[in-house]
């Protein structure tokens, strides 16, 4: 685990007084570490720290912010000369975009701070709030022209600055954001990022490849959480469910999140599909959520109306709709309760006996024609995809 790395991150800025809390006995004790330690050492420690904080290691996340408070102490205090070294510039601007306090970096001697001025100020109004000011500032700055270290993170930014107006642009910076600090928090922040905008992009095939990196990489990160929530978004909030070819591929990767939540996403995506008249999917995660779901509850009688409304319409009729008419109404949420009687009201519309023919007729299966005709069945679905969309209108503002 990163505890090793981390005790030696603390070495470097405590005073030894401390720092002989974490150091192994010894009978002559060694000068402080953090004398000499140059402002860029001190990052690369607490980058070093934000890496455990990606794999999941809760020491480190516990101790982030004190770090980030001490190194900002051992900012404040560094000799004026050391910011004439380059790497030490970069390290502020760094520091600043890791979590560092605004207030600690103005602080510092500009005239002295050896660093490209947008990239200073643009990180600043970045942290402070100033989003406009700080697009204008990093726009035209490509992250692959400068250290990795710095590129990844200003990457990082760019692909918030412009996650909203310039989506493209984005996911192109948190492709480099990954690229330029791979096993990185930086790179477990860009997937994070990424995987909502390339949702709404609606690219599967990089949708899944981010989302499998991050299963094999990043599964364990105190952010985890974060991630999975997104990619709900990303994933319900567009189109990438609703085709039936896909559904296994979807169901691969539900399998890395817990059950309760896969429950949950498998009923968001069969509702969705239900009103986007995707009767597949809607049968397909229906059944997914059946057999996760529990008995006699609320979820299990959601499960139990998509899959009836998805055979009712289809191919099972009988066994569609004595699904829904066998339902527990009381379980269900008051946002579903119109599409129930929407689809038991279709259900019946289709069955209902020829006008002037008797009630026996209607119930012997009618003879083939030599020619199908199609147009009552296209107006009856068509009428069912208008109502459908219609109550959705009206119910959207209350989605699962």
């Amino acid at each position: 685990m990163i505890w090793p790395l981390l005790r030696a991150a603390l070495l470097m800025l405590l005073p030894f007084t401390a720092a002989g809390a974490f150091a192994e006995p010894a009978p002559t004790p060694a000068p402080a570490a953090s004398t000499s330690s140059e402002p860029y050492e001190l990052v690369r420690a607490l980058q070093t720290v934000q890496d455990g904080i990606a794999n999941g290691d809760s020491a480190a996340h516990g101790s982030h912010g004190a770090l980030i408070r001490q190194i900002g102490e051992k900012f404040l205090a560094a000799d004026p000369g050391v910011w004439s070294n380059s790497q030490n510039g970069q390290a502020a601007v760094i520091y600043l975009l890791s979590g560092g306090a605004p207030q600690i970096i103005r602080k510092l001697p500009r005239d002295k701070l050896n660093v490209d001025g947008r990239l200073f100020d643009g990180a600043l109004a970045y942290v402070e709030g100033r989003q406009d000011e700080a697009r204008e500032l990093l726009k035209d700055v490509k992250p692959r022209t400068i250290p990795s270290g710095l590129g990844g993170q200003l990457a990082l930014v760019q692909g918030a600055l412009f996650a909203r107006a310039e989506a493209s642009l984005a996911i192109e910076r948190l492709d480099d954001a990954r690229l330029l600090l791979p096993g990185t928090l930086v790179e477990e922040a860009a997937l994070r990022r990424e995987i909502l905008l390339v949702g709404q992009a609606e690219d599967f095939d990089k949708f899944e490849f981010l989302a499998l990196a991050y299963i094999r990489h990043y599964h364990n990160s105190v952010y985890a959480g974060d991630f999975w929530q997104r990619f709900s978004t990303g994933l319900t909030q567009s189109s990438l469910a609703l085709d039936e070819r896909r559904f296994a591929r979807i169901s691969t990767l539900l399998e890395q999140i817990d059950r309760a939540s896969r429950l949950k996403l498998y009923l968001v995506i069969a509702r969705t599909a239900m009103v986007r008249g995707g009767l597949a999917v809607t049968r397909l995660a229906g059944e997914r959520a059946l057999a996760l779901s529990a008995d006699a509850s609320a979820e299990r009688e959601r499960a139990h109306l998509f899959r009836g409304v998805s055979r009712a319409l289809t191919d099972e009729y009988d066994g569609g709709f004595a699904e829904l008419k066998a339902l527990d109404r009381s379980k269900l949420p008051e946002r579903d309760i119109p599409f129930l009687n929407a689809t038991v009201q279709l259900a019946l519309d289709v069955r209902k006996p020829f006008a002037g023919g008797s009630a026996a007729a209607a119930d012997k299966p009618p003879v083939t024609p030599a020619r199908l005709d199609l147009a009552s069945s296209t107006a009856t679905l068509a009428r069912a995809q208008k109502q459908l969309g219609e109550l959705e209108l009206l119910t959207r503002d209350r989605r699962p």
